[in-house]
């Protein structure tokens, strides 16, 4: 079965640090552009950090609003992609998911995600 499993969530005060993992159940996941989401309450879903999938070499890109602080990472033998949130601060509080980039193209289900709160 196709699913994603998010974890690494919880509660930090503002300038803290959180590692988040997603692990992918789906073969040829290194061959898929992966992309962690957020949504906080009241707002729609933005993708905030993706990379790149087989031969491009782990291509990196970042939403301004996170670059410098977060690091996007992928570890292909463990089908595992990671977050690593560096400088957190209140506006980060969201849940977060992983998938695709796009998303929904080789995940149709997206997961439980993982909730990050960071307080002031």
């Amino acid at each position: 079965q196709v699913q994603l499993v998010e974890s690494g969530g919880g509660l930090v005060q503002a300038g803290g640090s959180l590692r988040l993992s997603c692990v992918a159940s789906r073969e040829l996941f290194s061959l898929i552009d992966m992309g962690w989401y957020r949504q906080a309450p009241g707002k729609q879903r933005e993708l905030v950090a993706s990379i790149s999938g087989g031969s491009a070499g782990s291509m990196k890109e970042y939403a301004d609003s996170v670059l410098g602080r977060f690091t996007i990472s992928r570890d292909n033998a463990k089908n595992t992609v990671y977050l690593q949130m560096d400088s957190l601060q209140p506006e980060d509080t969201a849940l977060y998911y992983c998938n695709s980039n796009p998303p929904g193209r080789y995940f149709v289900y997206w997961g439980q995600g993982t909730q990050v709160t960071v307080s002031s």
